[in-house]
């Protein structure tokens, strides 16, 4: 994730934070959250995203604590605060992304010395390992089998925790793999459709998503590994990547929203002049969409971008 989004204070990020006992897991707070104190086990998820989801499966017998919920917070530069401190050491199911990109969850669990928490790493549960000489993509939330996963484990670790609710666990969790059975099937009608076609990005937020839709990314690692880690991009490598789109090289661009800097906008600036669609996306969910919802109207999105 790029460093160069802008870490709110952690007070800010604190008031932020929702507590939720709704299926829907809902990180704004509202769209009729049960009271926390109907909810039998506590959990704290490192971003709305992983809150949403655990949200779903626990239904009205979790409480889910979602840390990161603004798009202006970036998880690798977040500091603790008192209130999630708390709200740490009381969890029952801690939930974080891993593989670098919230590393504030582990430092702030060590302090809180909550050594009965279940904690579900979602790299770990993706079961990916890094190709050799290359870094590990950390953005499993866009890899639907890895969701399934931790979906699995959520439902495995809520059993544990209220054994006579693991029939509504099991319900909650199957009903959501349906969903995401939804959205599998949407990747493979893209894949059918434009399978081979090539595209661009800015960072790697998307590439597991693109990969299972079949679309080839073109950009080069040089720029979207600068861009990621905050470093300068070599002047042949902007050329390069600018090239893309003046020699209409790509079918669109999938852009990351949540990020500002003069080589991004130069290439969100390439891609609009020589008309080539841009597809923006997010590392947190968007006001009023659930998981399903967000993800599904990525999906579109990137189809109505193919089909111009």
């Amino acid at each position: 994730m790029n460093r160069r989004l802008l870490a709110l204070p952690a007070a800010v990020v604190a008031v932020a934070v929702g507590l939720y006992g709704c299926s829907s897991g809902d990180s704004s707070g509202e769209s009729g959250a049960t009271p926390a104190a109907a909810a039998s086990i506590k959990v704290v998820a490192s971003t709305n995203v992983w809150g949403d989801l655990a949200g779903a499966v626990g239904g009205d017998k979790v409480q889910v604590t979602s840390i990161i919920t603004s798009p202006d917070a970036d998880p690798h530069e977040y500091e603790a605060s008192t209130r999630n401190q708390l709200s740490l050491s009381e969890a029952t199911v801690v939930i974080e992304n891993g593989g670098g990109y919230d590393d504030f969850i582990d430092r702030m669990l060590k302090s809180a010395k909550n050594g009965s928490a279940t904690v579900l790493n979602a790299v770990t549960i993706s079961g990916r390992k890094a190709a050799a000489g290359a870094e590990l993509n950390e953005h499993v939330w866009y890899d639907f089998p890895t969701v399934v996963k931790v979906i699995d484990q959520l439902e495995q670790a809520y059993a544990k925790a209220d054994p006579s609710a693991a029939t509504t666990f099991q319900q909650n969790a199957d009903a959501l793999k349906a969903k995401i059975d939804g959205l599998v099937q949407q990747e493979a009608a893209l894949k059918q459709k434009y399978d081979g076609q090539p595209v661009a990005i800015t960072e790697p937020v998307p590439v597991y998503l693109l990969d299972a839709a079949g679309l080839r990314n073109k950009t080069p690692d040089e720029f979207s590994e600068a861009i990621e880690e905050d470093s300068d991009v070599p002047a042949k490598v902007l050329n390069e990547t600018l090239e893309l789109y003046s020699k209409h090289e790509v079918k669109l661009l999938a852009y990351n929203a949540q990020t500002t800097g003069p080589e991004t906008e130069k290439v969100l600036a390439a891609a609009k002049q020589n008309n080539i669609p841009v597809v923006p996306v997010t590392e947190t969910l968007p006001a009023g969409k659930d998981y399903v919802g967000w993800m599904s109207a990525n999906l579109a999105a990137l189809g109505a971008a193919l089909g111009q």
